[in-house]
């Protein structure tokens, strides 16, 4: 906790403890002015740090409403401190010091369903990251001969066929790579912080600087994510609308919308969000309208890719059929059959945003699991549609196998003319 913190939080505990001696003293004064003597035996009001305690009778308990400034506290339940037959207040067993009793300000059975959320969150980004690192191995691995198609012109007297090869380097591929890196390092910075912050209530209290800067990591990233899956929609509009675009123009535009563009909204947001000195408590982890900054841009870069990947649809449909003297390429086809299933996917959870139950709404557990497992999953998903079921791959693990059994094939052939040509010498 940094220093302007600990004062802050002095301060405010200060005042907690003046307006509770204030409040005693109030009550002194209406009692001596009402009645002169008190006959029953009381404990005395107190403040035990968090709340203000009023006197009691002997053998009652005192009741108040459980503080929200603590991390986990409902503020709806109430915490409780017995006054003893003797008049004094109890003390715990374990340190002989006095004690509320606050365990009642915590639902342990909510508690159990946030701990039961948070793994699966941590389950779906594990399963995520591993498909992700092994479609990242495979992709840098392999030098995968990309076929775009093969393209006949009927305008020649033999029809000739023409095929354009592109290596691993080719745009599209270099687009997943991109999309796939962000995808893992949101996934991991995902899982440091269920981890290190959402699992350790000190942290989330005590607000360092680290947990906060890691927040603003994780919008960074998450902003990235959809940023590429924008150039994913917008590479197929330019390469099967626009046609006539240079790679390496489109390459430096899809880096500057993939990494430096969301550097720019998740700086607005961050700027935004600490104008506004309450939402920048415990890690950040509350609801803020900041969070609009990064939402919409976001749902627009994801109308876009919908818009783009509806046009690709309707030149694949028309000018690209496969029917027609310029047949639309297979990798294309089914890229644009991957885009089309991920952009729903990745909206749903944004889509849903607005209409979120509230806390203890009998539809918001449902909520809760449903968003834990399409949000975790997302880069599994975009594992399985932009490398396990892509064709560049099956065609790259296919050429590996077929030069295995042709180098396995010639030592065959090799072995046996070196013992014919023994058998001849001898």
């Amino acid at each position: 906790m940094s220093p302007e913190q600990q004062n802050a939080s002095l301060r405010f505990f200060k005042k907690l403890k003046e307006d509770c001696d204030h409040k005693r003293r109030l009550k002194l004064v209406s009692a001596a002015e009402g009645v002169t003597e008190i006959e029953e035996l009381q404990c005395p009001a107190v403040f035990d740090g968090f709340t203000c305690w009023d006197a009691t009778p002997a053998g009652e308990n005192a009741f108040a409403p459980c503080p929200d400034f603590v991390t986990g506290f409902e503020k709806t339940r109430f915490a409780f401190r017995s006054c003893m037959e003797n008049g004094t207040w109890f003390r715990h067993p374990q340190t002989g010091k006095y004690w509320s009793n606050y365990t009642t300000c915590v639902d342990m059975e909510d508690l159990e369903f946030r701990e039961f959320v948070n793994s699966l969150y941590v389950t779906g980004y594990s399963v995520s990251s591993a498909a992700l690192l092994i479609s990242l191995l495979i992709f840098l691995t392999f030098r995968l001969s990309t076929s775009y198609g093969s393209h006949k012109y009927s305008n020649m007297k033999q029809p000739k066929t023409v095929t354009y090869h592109k290596s691993l380097r080719c745009t599209r591929i270099a687009i997943h790579v991109h999309l796939f890196v962000s995808f893992a390092a949101n996934n991991l910075m995902w899982i440091v912080w269920y981890k290190q912050v959402v699992g350790v209530t000190k942290v989330v209290q005590e607000n360092d600087i680290y947990c906060q800067a890691l927040h603003i990591i994780l919008q960074y990233l998450m902003v990235a994510n959809y940023m590429w899956m924008f150039c994913e929609g917008l590479h197929l509009h330019l390469a099967l609308v626009v046609v006539f675009v240079k790679d390496d123009c489109a390459m430096r535009l899809f880096y500057f919308i993939g990494w430096c563009l969301p550097l720019f909204i998740t700086t607005v947001y961050t700027l935004v969000r600490m104008s506004y000195p309450h939402d920048t408590s415990q890690c950040w982890m509350g609801d803020s309208y900041s969070q609009w900054v990064l939402i919409v841009p976001v749902l627009l870069s994801m109308l876009a890719s919908l818009a783009f990947l509806i046009n690709v649809v309707r030149v694949l449909l028309t000018k690209l059929h496969c029917n027609s003297a310029n047949p639309a390429p297979i990798g294309m086809r089914k890229a644009v059959r991957a885009a089309l299933i991920l952009i729903p996917l990745f909206g749903i959870h944004h889509i849903l945003i607005p209409f979120r139950p509230e806390p203890h709404a009998p539809l918001e557990m449902t909520y809760q699991i449903f968003s834990a497992l399409l949000v975790s999953l997302q880069g599994f998903c975009v594992s399985v549609l932009f490398c396990f079921a892509n064709v560049d791959v099956h065609c790259a693990f296919k050429n590996v196998l077929r030069r295995m059994r042709r180098r396995r094939a010639g030592d065959n052939n090799g072995t046996v003319t070196q013992q014919t040509q023994t058998r001849e010498m001898v």
